[in-house]
Parts: C-alpha cells; structure tokens; sequence
C-alpha cells in the first residue's frame, strides 16, 4: 500500500511539472497584455494601481510608515507640506515590502512583479528640470541637473523649437539619470496671479500653453522617457488647493481651462497625464470619469495612463472606476479598498483590469522594462549652453515710451530684482527620527 501511495505521489508530481513547463507564467514584452493580466491576482492587480509609497528621510526604507510602524509621519515633519491624505490614509507606508529607492531623490516608483517580467517604473519630479538627490549615501560623486528655465519665460520666447530643444536636453537628463518619467510640463491656465505656482505654467492664454506644452512633451519623449502634463484640470490656485471647488461652465471649462491639455495630448502624445487636487463643480478631479473617461479618452484619444497627484482624492475605489489609473505615491490603505470594494461588488473587476492594461501598455516603453543601461552622466555642458539660449530669447525688454514709468530722464538703466533676491527666506525643517523597537 505504501509503495502504491508513494508511487501516485511521484505520477502527480511529474504531471504537476510537466503542466508547469508547457504552461509558465506570461511575461510583459512576450505575451499579450491581456494574457498578462488575467494571470495576476487580485492582490497583485490592487498593488499595480498603487504606489510603492514614500521613503521619508531619516526613516529608513519605508519610511516611518513602514510596516511595523503606526503609519504615522514622525512629530514636526514636513507632512509633504500641505498634501496630507484624507482621514483613515496612512500616509507613508509603502505598499507591499518596502519603498525601492531605485533613484534617490525621486518622487516615487510602481510596483514590480518579477514573475510576469513587470518592472517598477521610476517618476521624479519636475517640471523646470529633473529633481533628484545631488548628493547619496557613501557616494562622493554629485548627481547635478540642470535649472532650465521656467515655463512662463519658455513661452515669451514664442518660439516652439527652442522649447522642444529645452525638452531634448531635459529628456537626455532624465533617461540617463534612470528615471521613466518625469512630472511635468505644468501647463495650467495663470488665471490667479496669486497662484504660487505660476511661473511652472505656460501662459493665461490656453492656445499658447497647449502649443508650448506639445513642444516640450514631444522634446522630452524623443529621448524615450516619459511626461506628466498637470494638472489636469482648473487647478488655478494653490491655496486650499486640496479643497478647492472651481466652479465653472462648460463652455469656459472647454474653451479656457481644457483646451490646453486638448492640444498638449493629441500633439505632443504624453505618457501620462496628473490629475489635480481639487474638486471641479462639486467632484475631486481624480474621480471624475466625466474629466478623466469621457473628456480624455473617449473626446481626445488619450492612449496613456492617469496618476493622481501625490495624496490627491479620497476614495480610491471612486478614483479607479473614473479612470485614474495609478495612486501615487501609495499606501496600504487605498490598496486594502481597492481589494475589499472589488470583493464586495462594489469596484468592477473590468475596470480595475482596464487601469492595469494602461498602465502596462506605457511600462513596455519605458527605459528601465527595457534595459537602458543609464550612465548618471547627462551632457551637463551642453545643457547649460541650451539654458542660456532659452533663457536669453525669453526675456522681455521695455521701452519707457510716453515716459509710461515714473524715472528721472537721467536714468540710463534700470535693474528689477525680486524681492526674494535681497530679502532672504530662509527654511528650517526639523525632522524626527522614529526609532521602532
């Protein structure tokens, strides 16, 4: 009976390998993405749509948020400024393992299944030039980027070649310092001149903005990394950004507000596309399907894949079904929704697969699924050389006609310095360093 029982346990075995051998897992890049897909569990389908999270300095890999911790920012820590998540989010726990720093100084990566060939994807931030870390552990090397020149000067040189020129440059920077894809153009309407963060935007007027924005997509992808343009959509103020309701009509909404990102993403073709933090007539820009299915996809032909901004929306099971693809940077907690909304019937699985097989389709073209072999040396001199031209052709002379400016006739000339230029702001963060037992 023994030698029976033995015997049957080999056969099954040996059936059990040869199943295996004319059946493996499907790998990105060899088999279809739907094979792909169909292949991942559920757990693997919710950690695909949510960030890796976020590695706080001082804390560690993780972060303070890391598992074992209270997922709790450590006392007097710049919560991401302003952007902390909504109540219930935890804020810095990455969401499976630990955060990879695959490049230091990023803003954060996607999750990578080794098994069906899936490579996680690097994003940093931008949009006037990479940001990185400069300088790394036990590393005497710096990792410069070059400044370019912000948005608003690039378009008062009115000159789309030069700012596809300044994109090349600002391509090269971000493939050979190994990241996938870099968060920017900015590209929103100047509407409030209070609005922090004009200068990373084009222009107040949308036509300017979409054709200076097509150009520096089309720049930066021709070196074979990625774009973000943001943020999408009326995101015009920075204060209370996060609960910001913009109110507006259609017609202004498609005419003033949209119709830059219009033409930036059936021009310049980005990868990816930000949504922003604030809600537009009553709904959080990352669960509008409205904004982000309808508008983008189904108006424009907008092929590539929606990530929020960082700790944008607040409920991800709404954020998935409206089509914003990626929740960056992640936490375990919008991917436990993510997994229970599904197994209560209220998340479709069909949408949650569509989101993966965006973001998959845009992975197959990134640098890192395939191989790039990067340097961590840009060409840095050529770079400023391409600065100083931008930076030239965008600056804007006045003539004092009419004697227009109050100046004494003896006056010859006459330099305007920014406030910040003699008057010093000056920043001290504290951060405390949680030690867990």
């Amino acid at each position: 009976m023994k030698r029976i029982f033995l015997f049957t346990a080999l056969l099954f075995a040996f059936i059990l390998s040869i199943s295996a051998q004319k059946d493996p897992a499907p790998k990105l890049g060899k088999d279809p993405i739907k094979k792909i897909v169909a292949s991942m569990t559920l757990e693997e389908k919710a950690g695909l749509v949510v960030g890796m999270g976020m590695n706080f300095p001082g804390g560690g890999p993780g972060g303070p948020g890391a598992p074992g911790a209270a997922g709790k920012p450590p006392s007097g820590a710049p919560a991401a400024a302003a952007n902390k998540p909504p109540a219930g989010q935890d804020m810095f726990g990455p969401v499976i393992g630990t955060t990879k720093d695959l490049v230091s100084g990023a803003a954060g990566t996607t999750f990578g299944i080794e098994r069906l060939g899936i490579t996680p994807m690097v994003v940093a931030d931008g949009p006037a030039g990479l940001r990185i870390d400069s300088k790394r552990k036990d590393d005497t090397k710096s990792y410069f980027c070059t400044a370019f020149p912000v948005a608003t000067l690039l378009a008062s040189s009115w000159d789309v070649d030069l700012v596809n020129k300044v994109g090349q440059s600002m391509g090269n920077e971000v493939l050979e310092y190994g990241v996938d894809v870099i968060l920017g153009p900015g590209m929103n309407i100047q509407r409030n001149p209070l609005c922090g963060r004009n200068f990373e935007y084009y222009s107040e007027d949308p036509l300017v903005a979409g054709k200076m924005a097509s150009a520096m997509v089309s720049g930066i992808q021709s070196q074979g990394v990625g774009t973000s343009i943001k943020h999408f959509a009326a995101n015009n103020a920075e204060t209370n950004r996060n609960s910001l309701n913009t109110i507006v009509s259609e017609r202004a909404l498609r005419e003033i507000y949209l119709e830059g990102f219009r033409i930036a993403v059936q021009e310049g073709k980005p990868w990816t596309v930000m949504s922003s933090y604030n809600y537009i007539n009553g709904i959080y820009a990352s669960q509008s399907s409205d904004l982000l299915s309808n508008i983008l996809r189904n108006d424009w032909g907008f092929k590539g894949f929606v990530m929020t901004d960082w700790f944008g929306g607040k409920v991800p099971v709404e954020q998935v079904a409206a089509g914003n693809d990626l929740l960056m940077p992640g936490n375990n907690s919008q991917k436990q929704a993510i997994i229970k909304g599904v197994k209560e019937g209220k998340l479709d699985v069909a949408l949650l697969d569509r989101n993966v097989e965006k973001i998959l389709n845009v992975m197959l073209q990134s640098p890192r699924f395939k191989g790039f072999k990067y340097t961590d040396k840009p060409e840095l001199k050529a770079h400023g050389d391409v600065t100083r031209q931008a930076a030239s052709e965008g600056m804007i002379l006045l003539k004092n006609d009419n004697k227009s400016l109050p100046l004494d006739p003896s006056v010859k000339t006459l330099a305007a310095f920014g406030i910040t230029s003699y008057d010093m702001i000056t920043m001290a963060v504290l951060i405390k360093v949680l030690v867990h037992s």
